[in-house]
Formats: structure tokens, sequence, C-alpha cells
């Protein structure tokens, strides 16, 4: 059982990146999926989740209406889409898939981040 986030790299204030979320060893089709963020010195705060159960998406105050959460499960894979990027996002990300299939921003798998940079 692995995720695997991808996807992160520079990219200038008020560019897009889109994070790949990836899963081996099993499917994500049931399991709500989070990304959270932890920058230098912060606590690991999440950002936007979506549903196993209906696709029912959430999001964090500081990104709702910029970043968005999709799921292509032909793929087994989850998105975020990251759009109007201010400086203040960058920070590793993570997704983290939750049995539960409920966005109560737990995870049961977690893997390695992606480092996403915001910067001129």
């Amino acid at each position: 059982v692995q995720l695997q986030a991808s996807g992160g790299g520079l990219v200038q204030p008020g560019g897009s990146l889109r994070l790949s979320c990836a899963a081996s060893g099993f499917t994500l089709d049931d399991y709500a999926i989070s990304w959270f963020r932890q920058a230098p010195g912060n606590e690991r705060e999440g950002v936007g989740c979506i549903s196993g159960s209906d696709d029912t998406t959430a999001y964090a105050d500081s990104v709702k209406g910029r970043f968005t959460i999709s799921r292509d499960n032909a793929k087994n894979t989850v998105y975020l889409q990251m759009n109007s990027l201010k400086p203040e996002d960058t920070a590793v990300y993570y997704c983290g898939a939750d049995t539960s299939g409920d966005c109560l921003w737990e995870y049961d798998y977690m893997g390695q981040g992606t480092q996403v940079t915001v910067s001129s």
C-alpha cells in the first residue's frame, strides 16, 4: 500500500500547479483523500479533501476558490489543481487516504510529499 504525491515545483506568484496523488496496492475509489501541507516552522494543515462516498469536496478557507480537488478513478489518482498561487502557499504537500471515506482531515495512509515553492 503506497501513496505518492508529485507535481510540485517552483512557480511565480499568480501561477498554477497541478499535484497528483497516485496509489499503488489499493484503489482510491472509496477512500477520502485529503491534501495537507507543512511549511517550515508550521504545523501540518489540511488544504482540501474529496470524500470517497460521493466526491464531496471541502477546502480550507485560505485556499477556497483557488484550489480544486478532483479524482480520476481510471488512473487511481487524485489531483489538486492550484491556481493564483501565493508565496504563503509554499510548503511540502502531502496526500493522505482515509478508509472511512469521509472528509475528517485524518488519514490511514500517507506518502512522501512534494515541495511547492511560490516565489518570484
